[in-house]
Formats: C-alpha cells, structure tokens, sequence
C-alpha cells in the first residue's frame, strides 16, 4: 500500500486542467480576486510591512517573484512570504471548515511565486490552485491536529509543497519529496492562537507556504526528503500526533468526490471565520432596535457552538483583548462592536476601538454558552444566535447559519468584486482595478500571470 505522501503526490501529478469542472474554474478565479484585494488592502499594516521591507532587500529577475503592490521582483520564498503576510493579515481571506479550519487562499502567493519562476499560464495556476485547495481541505478533514498542539499552518506547508510543485512541473518522486521536506520540517506550535495574539498570528500561514515552496524548489533540483514521512518510526503519526493515525479517504474525482475548493467560504466581513454568522445576527439587531448604548442593555445573551467557543470565546484575553489580532478573534468584542456601531470593517479593530470603554461594558454584559443544537449544524453551518435584552423591555433574538460568503450562500462576481474595490479604493489606480478584475476573470487565458501581479502597483503612501 502506497504511503499516504506518495499518494497525495500521485494524485497532484496526474490532474490536468481538462479535469476540474468550469464550476471550480469560476470559483478559483474569485479567491485570486479575493486574495488580491485583502492583500493589498493591508499593505501599510505593521506586520506585512516588516515582511515586505525583508523581502525588498534581494533582488531576482531571472527566476524572482513580484512583491505584491510594487513591481520588484524578490527571491520567490522571500516574496511568498511577504504577499502571504498580506493576504492573511486582515483575517478576511477564505475558509475551510473540517475538523481542522484553515484558510486554503494562504496557499496562493506560493503557486504565484512558483508561476513567475517558470513562466506559467493561467491554467497551470488554476490547477496549482484547486491542488493546494484540495490537499488542504482533505488534511482538515482527516484529523484536528490543534487538539494535539500543533497549528493549522502545518497542513499548508504540505498543501503549498504539491501545489506550486505542480506548476514548477514536478514529477510524482519529485512531488513526494517536496511533501517529505515540508513536513518534516514544518510543524508549527498552536500557541500561535492562545492566549494574547501576536503579529505572528497573521504571518504563521505565510511562513509554512513560504517553505513549502521551498521545498518544492529543493525537490525540482533532486533534493529528496526523509520517508516515510507519515507513517515512519520518527515520522508524523508517531511523534507529532502521538501514535494516532489518519486516512485520507478520497480525493476530487474518486468515488465521485467533488473539489473540496468549491466548499470553501470568502469572508464578507474581517473577523475569525465562526464568528461570520454572529456578525450578521448582531447587524440585524442593531437594524431592528436602532442606535443602541451600552447603557441602553440589560443583557446579551449569545448561543455558539463548541469550535467557536474553544478558539474565540474561552481564553480570558478574548474577553479583553488588547491587540488587533485578539479582537479580531474575540467573538464577545465582535457582537459588542457590531451591535454599538452597526458595522464591522477595518477600523473596528484599531486600538482606539478596542480598548474602548463602551464596547467593554456590552462585553461585561455579555454571556456566551455552548449549543448542543448548534455543534449538530457544525462544520457544514455555523450558526449563532444572540438574544439582546434592552432596560426600556424591548428584547431582540436573531440567528445566522450560513452568512454572506458561505459556500452555501456564495458571493457572485460582483459581490467578490466590491469587495475587492473597497479594500483597494485609493490604493489603486482605478483603470489598474478594472483591469485586473477583467484578467482574473481570463485567467485561463493568460499567457503568464506576472504582468497581471505587477498591476498592483500602491500609488500613494501611507497616511
């Protein structure tokens, strides 16, 4: 029996753009948009910026990748890692709800980076794509590797390994070892989401597509890499995850198994993605009862489910966050700011709004409880449910399942595309917006993507 690397390295190799169905094509095409528009959105942001000051300082023009809001061409990892920074900084790219959530668009600066390398067309990034989408979403639903201690990112290491190593035309030995590297090598510590959050919150993802390309790069040139690396002595299964073991039962096109891209979810607001739903519930609240003070409650009373309340509701910082990476996985800060302003967008999570004192005196109303009807819809939905109770006896109750972005209630191109525009409004140019709109939405078409990337060139400083 083939290991579970040589596998997953079996099925990369022989997927060929003639098999992903146009549902999966259009759908591929909105998360590049999406991905553009949070990346550039974050330019001047701390944390991408440091990444992008580091990746400014090589130059590669022969085998270089673009740096996104710019025109410079950096190493391909060096550029991986500063575009990854940006797309995931703002929590507002997509998601992948298995027993392991993550976000599978982190994967996207490394199959771009990896397309600049060798000149790729548009449908080799498509199938670097859904790959990356499909390894990503199979190993999230194979086993939750947090309950073990180990972050998320681990799987996009592997997930960014097969996917640019598809583009970077790897063959199957060749794609095994770029999972043996990754692996081996990459397994993140789950501390990056306890506690108090630190810039590295954002960056965690960023780094494991960053060496998954790298090790993709390695493998091209005859690197190989240690094996098994599942199911060795000193492999995965018996030191990381402490004897217990996974299958991956099917992939896309097996036993009629579908894309698991096409059940990923675009954000429609910036926040941790189980508390999506909350938003909405909370916005539709605030719509019914009209301005709302934090004198004028009496009680907020919030349902979730276990997930939700696991990451962003149980740990004492999420019920007073200090920094922009814990508010924004805070659920009680989220339905406190939502519920008092009656909308969520970036400067929600600025430091003069976190550490207001309105919003702490909803959350010190505030009583959020696990579900059991709730964990029953989890991980297809995600409902919340938030009951406000108001002193003058007025009382509120709304729920949200499937909130806007959700793979059952999907953006359409202009819902991606508004998205995208608002994020990147005075960023840039407004005809460099239209075109790359109109070249995502080619994509297949394109000859090579570096000219589209080199589009997003920032036309203004940072106020």
């Amino acid at each position: 029996m083939a290991s579970l690397a040589k596998r997953l390295a079996s099925w990369t190799y022989k997927l060929r753009y003639e098999d992903i169905p146009a549902e999966v094509v259009e759908e591929t095409k909105k998360r590049v948009l999406d991905s553009f528009g949070v990346a550039i959105g974050a330019f001047f942001e701390e944390p991408p910026s440091i990444a992008r000051a580091y990746a400014m300082s090589t130059s590669s023009h022969k085998y270089g990748a673009t740096i996104w809001g710019t025109t410079h061409r950096s190493a391909p990892d060096h550029a991986t890692f500063a575009n990854g920074c940006g797309v995931r900084y703002f929590d507002f790219n997509d998601t992948y709800l298995g027993k392991e959530a993550l976000h599978p668009s982190d994967n996207i600066p490394a199959i771009l980076a990896a397309a600049e390398m060798v000149d790729a067309d548009g449908k080799q990034v498509i199938e670097g794509i859904v790959v990356a989408y499909e390894i990503a979403g199979r190993l999230a639903d194979a086993y939750s590797i947090r309950a073990k201690g180990w972050d998320h990112v681990t799987y996009i290491a592997i997930s960014s390994a097969l996917g640019a190593g598809k583009v970077l035309g790897l063959n199957e030995e060749q794609l095994t070892h770029a999972i043996n590297i990754a692996l081996t090598t990459n397994n993140a510590l789950r501390q990056t989401r306890a506690g108090e959050l630190s810039m590295w919150k954002g960056c965690a993802a960023a780094n494991s597509a960053r060496n998954g390309l790298f090790a993709a790069i390695l493998a091209k040139n005859g690197m190989t890499g240690p094996a098994p690396v599942f199911e060795g002595e000193m492999g995965f299964f018996n030191i990381a995850i402490g004897g217990d073991k996974f299958n991956v039962p099917v992939l896309a096109g097996e036993n009629g198994a579908g894309f698991k891209l096409l059940e990923t979810s675009i954000k429609y607001w910036p926040v941790e993605y189980h508390a999506m739903s909350a938003v909405e519930a909370a916005l539709k609240i605030r719509e019914k009862a009209g301005n709302i003070k934090p004198e004028d409650i009496e009680e907020v009373f919030v349902k979730t489910f276990d997930v939700a309340y696991k990451i962003i509701v149980k740990d004492p910082e999420k019920w007073d966050p200090k920094t922009r990476e814990t508010a924004d996985h805070s659920l009680p800060y989220i339905i406190a700011a939502a519920l008092l302003d009656g909308y969520v967008w970036m400067d929600t999570f600025r430091e003069q709004r976190i550490l207001a004192d309105d919003v702490r005196k909803v959350m010190s109303k505030m009583k959020v409880v696990v579900d059991e009807e709730h964990n029953k819809i989890y991980p297809t939905g995600i409902k919340n449910t938030i009951h406000v109770k108001l002193k003058d006896g007025r009382e509120f109750e709304e729920s949200s399942t499937y909130p806007p972005g959700h793979f059952k209630n999907p953006l359409d191109r202009h819902g991606v595309e508004a998205k995208f525009e608002k994020l990147v409004k005075g960023l840039l140019p407004k005809d460099a917006v239209k075109e790359i709109e109109a070249r995502v939405w080619r994509l297949e078409q394109l000859d090579e993507v570096g000219k589209t990337l080199r589009l997003m060139k920032i036309v203004r400083e940072k106020s």
